[in-house]
Order: structure tokens, then C-alpha cells, then sequence
């Protein structure tokens, strides 16, 4: 009979991780115990993920509020600090400002207006257009803001971020000052010392501050990329990717997990004799359409997968097809004209063919890894391994 059913994703619970734990014998364990246990088999090209957390997790990646600070104080001086773009979240960035502050005599901190790097308000644009403030060039001090705006709550968590960011470095001992502005330059006018924030901006912004005069410039990307005193590091990307674990400390985004990945796909090859692709993953690449938050603050989706998750869809749009190539037929004709136009497809790229438009032009481990996030959740689900099946499917399998 003809398989009915495509793509399927199937959360995967497993025992809770701890560091030191053998997180390939887990995930490999945890899959072929839910496969029996659902009676389903595992089949070539299937996808296992699991999420940096548990990864970072097993490798016990973690660093104190301590560590931040000394970091940072070396490597920016201790004195006034310019921190630029940070993201508006309690367990993202609230934990490394209270390091940052603890390194630091006097932090200024320039906030991006309307909203953070991934869509976390602080104003409107129906706001800033009522106060007619052009948030391209326009510097507001904190005071300014408050006269313009008020306070402003974050949509979902209630959490007005410019006093808590001000009152926890005050809490660190740190004096505080606090503007608004888009151009990472405007915290030149108060320090040559800057700490940028920003993820995915963040090349672009310590060039522009090195060519408009800035002395010391260090972005999230160059904190605790050695260990300090023993605590974990990232040496690729430093504090970004990381969240909240205690009070005092942060965990850190995973390091060296590629090697973790391929004896994963080795594991599984020798107990299934199926070929089985791999990744980590982490926060998805999506935007909430309510909120306008951008899921993505992490550096990347993925830090680490097996050559054949490589790529980007290669895929043919079948509304496409179905209403001009073949728009005089149907049925079982309609079917089979569609089937055999799939399968001439030689393996070339489809870019700028119009059969392909309206197909997602995004890399397969962007996709995969969002589809996985919205499967295991951020909660209580306790599914932090993902299986896929017949994600590479198409019509005529």
C-alpha cells in the first residue's frame, strides 16, 4: 500500500542530564527504547537532534558571574564601559550583565530602539511616531525616554527592562547610565571601551567602533573564550548562547560537539544498520508574528551536524506544476505527470527555475532545527531528543 503519512516528529524523552554522563549511549538508547516502545522502526536518512542544552549539559560547560567579571575587566580595563545592543532577557543576558557590572566602575548602556536584535520591544513605532523621534539618528537619554514613553512593560513577561537592567548594575556596585540609539557609535561620546551585545550584527559593529576611533572593543563572542580558574568557555563564541543556570552562574553554549555527533551516526549505524543524520540544535530560526520576537539568540542554529544535513531543499512547488506545466490534467495523469517531473529532477540546483519559487530558501539545518524547537518546547515537556522521519521525502516515495 502506498505510505500515506510524510514528514513525522516525534519528541524523545530521556533520563535528565548531568555532567559526565554519556550522552551518545542516551540518545541512542533513548531512540531505539522509544521506537520499540512506540513500535516504529527507524529507516535511512532519518534525523536525531538534541538540544545544546543537554550537550552543554553532559560536558558540564558552565561559568560563574565571577569569571565574567574578571574576564571582562581584563580585557576591557574596569574602569567605564560601554555596553551596546544587549538583548532584552532575564535568562539570556540579565545573568552576564550582572558579571559585566561586576567587572566594571561605571557601565553606559545604549539600548536599541523600537526593539532589541530579536524583536523585544521597548517602544512602538506608532509610539516613536506620535513623539516624531527618528530612532535612525535620534539619541534619547533615560530621562528623555521616560518623559516620551513612560514605562513600558514587556508584552509577555510584564518586565519593564530599563529599570531592571539599571537597578541589577547597581546592585553589582557599578555606576549606571542609560541612552537609546541604533548607530553603535553614538557610545563614543561617553567611552572608547565598548562591549557589543549584538549576535548576528556583532562583525559589522566592532568594525564600525574600531574605524570611528573606539580604543578597546570586545563583543559577547570574546568573553570566556578560555577557561578562567577552571570555569567552562566557548572559544568560538564566547558568552553568546548562553542562559541563565543559578543565580551566580551561566551555562554556556556547547564546544567541540562535532565529534559527538559523528559517533552518534556511528553508534546507530552498527546497532540498526541504518544511516542516521545528527545535529545539535538550538533556539529556531522563526519570528512570532504577535510579539514580533525572533526566536534566534543564539550564534547559530546548529553548532554541529553530519554531512548529509549540508545544504538547502532542492524541491520542486507542486502548486506550481499542478496549475501550469500540467493545468490540463488530473487524476491519476495529473499524479503521474507531477511524479515523473520529481523524479527527472538529476540533483542539480533548481535556483531560478520557476517550478522551484515559493519553496523555502534556507539552509536544512535552519529548517530542521526550527522544526525541532517547536517539538521538544522550552518547558516541562522533558523531550529534549528529537526523531524525524520522511523529512526527505517527496511525492513519490
Amino acid at each position: 500500500m502506498e505510505r500515506k503519512v510524510g514528514t513525522v516528529s516525534r519528541g524523545i524523552r530521556c533520563p535528565i542530564i548531568r555532567e559526565g554522563d554519556d550522552l551518545a549511549k542516551i540518545v541512542v538508547d533513548s531512540v531505539l527504547e522509544a521506537a520499540e516502545s512506540e513500535g516504529y522502526a527507524l529507516r535511512d536518512r532519518d534525523i536525531v537532534a538534541m538540544t545544546e542544552s543537554i550537550v552543554a549539559r553532559a560536558q558540564g560547560n558552565y561559568a560563574s558571574v565571577d569569571a565574567i567579571a574578571a574576564d571582562v575587566r581584563a580585557k576591557l580595563g574596569g574602569e567605564t564601559i560601554g555596553v551596546i545592543f544587549p538583548i532584552l532577557s532575564r535568562n539570556r543576558f540579565a545573568i552576564c550583565l550582572r558579571g559585566i557590572a561586576r567587572g566594571a566602575k561605571k557601565i553606559v548602556l545604549m539600548l536599541s530602539y523600537p526593539s532589541d536584535e530579536v524583536g523585544n520591544e521597548l517602544v512602538s513605532f506608532d509610539q516613536l511616531d506620535a513623539a516624531k523621534v527618528n530612532p535612525f539618528s535620534d539619541v534619547l537619554t533615560e530621562e528623555k525616554y521616560r518623559q516620551l514613553f513612560g514605562s513600558n512593560p514587556h508584552p509577555f513577561t510584564g518586565v519593564d527592562y530599563v529599570k531592571y537592567y539599571g537597578d541589577l548594575i547597581r546592585e553589582e556596585g557599578a555606576e549606571v547610565e542609560i541612552i537609546f540609539a541604533n548607530d553603535c557609535r553614538a557610545i563614543l561620546d561617553y567611552t572608547k571601551n565598548v562591549l557589543n551585545c549584538d549576535i548576528h550584527t556583532r562583525v559589522r559593529t566592532k568594525r564600525l567602533l574600531y574605524a570611528a576611533g573606539a580604543e578597546k572593543v570586545c563583543g559577547m563572542d570574546d568573553i570566556l573564550t578560555e577557561s578562567i580558574d577552571g570555569n567552562g568557555y566557548n572559544e568560538k563564541y564566547g558568552l553568546l548562547g548562553s542562559n541563565k543556570s543559578t543565580e551566580s552562574a551561566i551555562k554556556l553554549f556547547p564546544r567541540d560537539c562535532q565529534g559527538l555527533v559523528n559517533d552518534i551516526q556511528a553508534s546507530f549505524l552498527e546497532k540498526t544498520g541504518k544511516c542516521i543524520e545528527v545535529m545539535v540544535y538550538g533556539d529556531g530560526a522563526f519570528k512570532d508574528p504577535v510579539g514580533k520576537i525572533w526566536e534566534l539568540a543564539d550564534p547559530v542554529v546548529s553548532p554541529a551536524y553530519t554531512p548529509g544535513l549540508e545544504g538547502t531543499p532542492n524541491e520542486l512547488k507542486l502548486k506550481y506544476l499542478a496549475d501550469n506545466d500540467y493545468s490540463d490534467l488530473s487524476g491519476e495523469a495529473l499524479k503521474k505527470a507531477i511524479e515523473d517531473a520529481i523524479r527527472a529532477k538529476d540533483g542539480s540546483s533548481l535556483v531560478g527555475n520557476m517550478a522551484s519559487q515559493g519553496t523555502t530558501p534556507r539552509r536544512l539545518t535552519d529548517l530542521i532545527g526550527s522544526l525541532c524547537d517547536l517539538t521538544s518546547g522550552s518547558g516541562d515537556k522533558g523531550t529534549p531528543i528529537i526523531h524525524i522521519q520522511g523529512y526527505f521525502d517527496n511525492y513519490t516515495n
